[in-house]
């Protein structure tokens, strides 16, 4: 079996019949979906704080199977939108590296589903406060989510060219920018978790915001005649 070559390898596994668009708004749901299952699961779970517990640890304990799916679709939402962000940019500029590095964030997830973060800081109920111990799946559940944001902030600044090529300058400097706040907020996980929860936030959530502005229909380039007025571009 062939494929085009520079195709992602996300693109074989999804039917060419699915539109640019469906696929985009499966991965502008991804972002509201994980957070919105993680902050209820946060406030509804005994002994959770914000303060000092990442959302990954809700996948503990017998009501962790929720928040184990919340990883799973989600990564599988960021995956089917990388390859609606390939289908929209085309071959213009970022269209190559752009969906496969969103495609490794959404494998990112994939992975953090399967192998579960450590327990710690008093979560789940009953856990002695402090870090603990780092097991072989919760280190790789850290090197996961590591590589996937690092991965999307590379995407933002691959979708900040295509932005800039069209003109988009608002945009392409929003895509320059959540770079630096997600990796603020990670550096500043060592004060306060939320921190940490933050910066992941702010990066799932301009993701959605960006995969939306794909998803719009381009508006017409209008040339202004110097005797007929405006005309659209043909």
């Amino acid at each position: 079996m062939t494929q085009a070559m520079g195709a992602p390898l996300t693109s074989s596994f999804v039917p060419a019949r699915v539109s640019a668009r469906a696929l985009l708004a499966a991965g502008a749901a991804a972002g509201p979906l994980f957070l919105g299952v993680g902050v209820a699961g946060g406030l509804t779970r005994d002994g959770f704080d914000f303060t000092r517990n990442a959302l990954s640890q809700l996948s503990l304990g017998s009501p962790g199977w929720i928040q184990v799916a919340n990883f799973l679709l989600t990564g599988v939402l960021i995956t089917a939108g990388a390859v609606g962000v390939r289908r929209a940019i085309g071959r213009g500029p970022g269209g190559t590296w752009a969906p496969r590095l969103i495609g490794a964030f959404g494998a990112s997830f994939l992975v953090a589903g399967v192998f579960t973060a450590d327990p710690g800081a008093g979560f789940p109920a009953g856990t002695p406060d402090g870090p603990g111990a780092m097991s072989a799946h919760g280190a790789v559940h850290m090197l996961a989510g590591t590589a996937g944001y690092l991965a999307l902030c590379a995407a933002f600044l691959v979708l900040a060219r295509h932005f800039a090529a069209h003109g988009r300058r608002g945009w392409a400097m929003t895509c320059r920018v959540v770079p630096v706040g997600v990796l603020a907020g990670f550096a500043a996980s060592a004060t306060t978790v939320a921190a940490f929860t933050a910066g992941a936030g702010l990066g799932l959530l301009a993701l959605t915001a960006v995969t939306t502005r794909l998803a719009a229909p381009a508006r017409p380039t209008i040339h202004i005649h110097p005797y007929r007025g405006q005309e659209p571009a043909a």
